[in-house]
């Protein structure tokens, strides 16, 4: 079996947060870096089998964000703890334990360890570019290597290619069938779902809307279909998320609607939820955006998005 190992060393990070260093995020720069990296590898048809990541937050948010591009849940990506702070030796006992009949994996993390890596498994292919960096951030090599991961030696790998994201399209191919459309964001991020909430007291009907992230408007809860997941599983997901609720989503929408965004059309598929829990402030994740349960008179005069007005009354009618 032909083996090939991807290195990909996480996008930019943002120093400015005041965080330790464990839990410092990703720039947008450093998630879009990630996304191209993802994109340019389903384009390629050299998706890896194994994804295994860094669980610090730079690394971990690169593989995910790189996985989705690919048009793959990140649900199979594997965190090894391992990989933060590895060096060499570590992340020679990370590949070893990787599954034989696994023949692409590819490793997120940070340099100096992936570096170091990438020098010794291919020291005769591996040159020094001028400005000096092998693998800047969101960078990936891609190495062929021997049939076991277990027996592994210095000089073992040809390298085949080192990828850094700004050579790449800074928009993303779309699957359309002249396979030339270009969006500012993956395929994915155009289809999303949306639910409404409610609840019925003492014999009244209720819906819950929510700020937007920037408080400017009421919203109800609605995001991108993650790869991997149902428009409803993505849509309860996002529910927990945003309003920090659980509650029983309807098998079919009640409807849908269509929205410009980032270039491009957006597909919102429209849920009603029955809303069975409301978690505590504390337990909620985005609770700086406060919520709140009125009419569905009031929701449907007060909503930013003006198509969900038809679909409240929709609901409300069926209360």
């Amino acid at each position: 079996m032909t083996r090939e190992l991807l290195l990909l060393r996480h996008g930019k990070s943002d120093w400015g947060t005041g965080v330790d260093d464990f839990h410092r995020p990703l720039k947008d720069r450093g998630k879009r870096a990630a996304q191209r990296i993802g994109a340019w590898l389903a384009q390629q048809e050299i998706v890896p089998d194994l994804i295994i990541s860094s669980p610090a937050e730079r690394a971990l948010v690169t593989a995910q964000k790189a996985c989705k591009a690919m048009g793959n849940s990140d649900e199979g990506l594997l965190q090894d703890e391992r990989i933060y702070a590895a060096g060499l030796d570590e992340l020679l006992r990370v590949l070893a334990d990787c599954p034989q009949d696994a023949g692409r994996v590819m490793l997120t993390g940070h340099n100096p360890g992936l570096e170091e890596l990438l020098v010794w498994l291919a020291s005769n292919d591996v040159l020094l570019p001028d400005d000096g960096k092998r693998l800047p951030t969101a960078t990936l090599a891609r190495l062929e290597m021997p049939t076991d991961w277990r027996a592994l030696v210095a000089g073992c790998a040809s390298l085949l290619s080192i990828t850094r994201p700004g050579t790449l399209p800074k928009k993303f191919p779309y699957p359309a069938p002249d396979g030339k459309e270009l969006r500012d964001r993956p395929a994915y991020y155009y289809t999303q779902s949306a639910v409404i909430p409610y609840r019925v007291r003492n014999g009244k009907a209720e819906i819950l809307v929510i700020a937007s992230s920037k408080k400017h408007h009421l919203v109800v809860p609605k995001g991108i279909k993650d790869p991997g997941l149902t428009p409803r599983e993505s849509a309860a997901k996002e529910a927990m998320e945003e309003a920090g609720i659980e509650g029983e989503i309807a098998e079919t929408a009640l409807g849908s609607y269509t929205c410009e965004k980032w270039g491009a059309t957006c597909t919102v598929a429209v849920y009603p939820m029955r809303v069975t829990r409301v978690i505590p402030e504390e337990e909620w994740e985005e609770s700086h955006r406060g919520r709140e349960w009125v009419t569905p008179e009031k929701a449907a005069d007060e909503l930013k998005q003006r198509e969900l007005e038809p679909l409240v009354k929709k609901l409300a009618a069926t209360l």
